[in-house]
């Protein structure tokens, strides 16, 4: 039985010459496991909304959505509420109460269910869930998991037939996202529930989905399984975001049935002869960018320690990247770095300068910049360009100089086509790249940033990595926080974990991922025993090849 169908559906923002979307057609059958992919802005964002009326964008829109043969501006609001769910990607923006228990409760008080089904139905979701041990907790000391969880346990409270889901694994350490998405089969499988999620994780969605519909510049230009998605669409540009079996499989010329599981891809390789990838050991010499030496610090003077006693040391021209858990202190630690938070106990050395010695002006003048999770923050001003133009004032730079500043950094990070929008109007990558933007025409010398590939796609992710690289080419430090393992593997020079208050592990990808069984790349458990050393698909491609000769 249908559930969603889309008939010609195309959207146009005000004062916008471009589609958003064009043309997109769609049939969902009731029970499906749809994952929607593309790159930022390509439009899956304006898609999931305009499919529930109450979060449809102000905008021109032809073409028909049907839900349950019915239009869907004509369902009426207490229908709608409660049969098509929707999760964010940002779980603080969909947290409306201060108690957890209240948070469950909530979207079925406004629906005017009485309070014993309330309470029967907020159990049950407590129990499904495994909310029990923090039922009563406030929302605000909840870990990204956490919130995402409890976002979604809100929204299936009112059983919803079909669920829509914008980026949900984003801001989830890989741990958390694995067990989210679980969770979201689970629901799928045991309930019944339809699912359309726009994801760029695709290694987490693939194996699940029923089908992976492909959007580009607006359009639908493939909707079929996993499978046959990664080998129809080997050579598109968004194939580099695909599952770690699936790019491997294409870049050794594999033949038969495609791997879209880490099992399935350690199949195709057994029958590889074993290799070893020469380890690019990192460098432990050169001049020293920051340190910091038994640091401590809490928020307040009772409260529990973030960091206790962490130290690490980062080199100039150094690409770092911390991994851990939601919540462990990571961007506790980069606000300390930045000088936004003051440590109560040890040693702080930015540029050889103890952090203490630095003026706040001084400190974030061509010296350190942070680019924060919550990228809306940064922007202050109507549209983009302003914004940027708000920047180069700051930094004093003439008009000539900011002109081409400006269109140097828009044309490498390719936002020019949303200068003219305001920021809260484009996608969460679209506004991550705007962001980074605005960061790097301050010029630092040492670029802090948390989560930077938040909501980009992986060709975003490539032209990120080679422009960070350029940069620290140039002499730049980064010290990247993360939960892209696959992006820090490829882009790092060193990597750790962070745990307990402190930075442990510190090693090049190949020593830190190789030894890890969860915080490591879907490519290094392909190959782990067959090609050791290996993990990016990149490498276990090379390995492959030389196999195969």
């Amino acid at each position: 039985m249908e559930i969603l169908a889309l008939k010609d559906l195309s959207f146009s923002y005000p004062e916008s010459d471009k589609k958003a979307l064009d043309g997109i057609s769609l049939s969902v059958k009731e029970g499906e496991f749809i994952a929607l992919c593309g790159r930022s802005g390509c439009g899956k964002t304006t898609l999931l909304r305009l499919m529930k009326k109450e979060l449809a964008p102000h905008g021109e829109k032809s073409g028909e959505i049907l839900f349950c043969g019915k239009p869907s501006d004509l369902i009426d609001e207490k229908a709608s509420a409660g049969e098509i769910g929707f999760v964010f990607q940002n779980p603080e923006a969909q947290t409306v109460t201060d108690k957890v228990w209240h948070e469950l409760a909530f979207g079925m008080e406004g629906l005017g269910y009485d309070a014993d089904e309330i309470r029967l139905r907020v159990g049950e979701m407590a129990n499904y869930f495994g909310i029990n041990a923090w039922f009563r907790s406030d929302t605000a000391t909840l870990s990204g998991g956490q919130q995402q969880l409890l976002a979604l346990a809100s929204v299936m409270t009112l059983s919803p037939k079909l669920l829509l889901l914008d980026e949900p694994t984003s801001q989830l350490d890989p741990i958390a996202a694995t067990g989210f998405i679980n969770v979201l089969r689970k629901i799928n499988l045991e309930l019944g529930t339809t699912v359309i999620i726009a994801e760029h994780r695709l290694e987490e969605v693939f194996p699940i989905a029923d089908r992976v519909a492909v959007m580009d510049g607006g359009k639908l230009i493939s909707c079929d399984t996993p499978e046959n998605i990664c080998k129809n669409l080997a050579g598109n540009p968004i194939s580099v975001g695909f599952p770690a079996g699936a790019r491997i499989f294409a870049g050794t010329g594999g033949e038969g049935k495609c791997p879209v599981t880490v099992r399935e891809g350690r199949e195709y390789l057994s029958s590889f002869a074993k290799r070893e990838m020469p380890v690019n050991e990192a460098s432990a010499e050169g001049d020293i960018a920051f340190s910091m030496k038994n640091v401590w610090f809490r928020y307040e003077k009772n409260s529990p320690d973030i960091l206790c006693g962490a130290e690490v040391t980062v080199y100039k021209g150094e690409i770092f990247s911390l991994l851990g858990g939601n919540g462990s202190g990571k961007t506790t630690l980069l606000k300390v770095l930045s000088g936004i938070e003051k440590a109560y106990r040890g040693k702080t050395v930015i540029l050889c300068k103890n952090i203490k010695e630095y003026r706040q002006a001084e400190l974030h003048r061509h010296m350190v910049a942070l680019l924060p999770q919550d990228v809306s923050t940064v922007f202050i001003k109507n549209t983009v360009e302003d914004d940027l133009c708000d920047i180069c004032r700051v930094m004093g730079y003439s008009k000539e100089e900011a002109a081409e500043k400006i269109n140097d950094i828009c044309r490498r990070l390719e936002i020019t086509d949303v200068l003219c929008r305001h920021p809260y109007d484009i996608s969460g990558g679209e506004a991550q790249r705007c962001a980074l933007a605005k960061v790097l025409l301050t010029e630092p010398r040492i670029l802090l940033l948390d989560e930077p590939t938040k909501g980009i796609d992986a060709c975003a992710k490539r032209k990120l990595k080679e422009i960070l690289a350029q940069l620290c080419k140039n002499g730049i430090t980064a010290f990247i926080v993360t939960h892209d393992v696959e992006f820090a593997a490829e882009a790092s020079d060193r990597c750790a974990l962070f745990f307990d208050g402190g930075i442990i592990a510190s090693a090049c990808p190949q020593r830190f991922f190789g030894k890890n069984n969860f915080y490591t790349t879907a490519a290094s458990r392909i190959s782990r025993g067959i090609f050791e050393n290996a993990v990016t698909a990149e490498q276990v491609i090379a390995l492959g090849k030389e196999a195969l000769k």
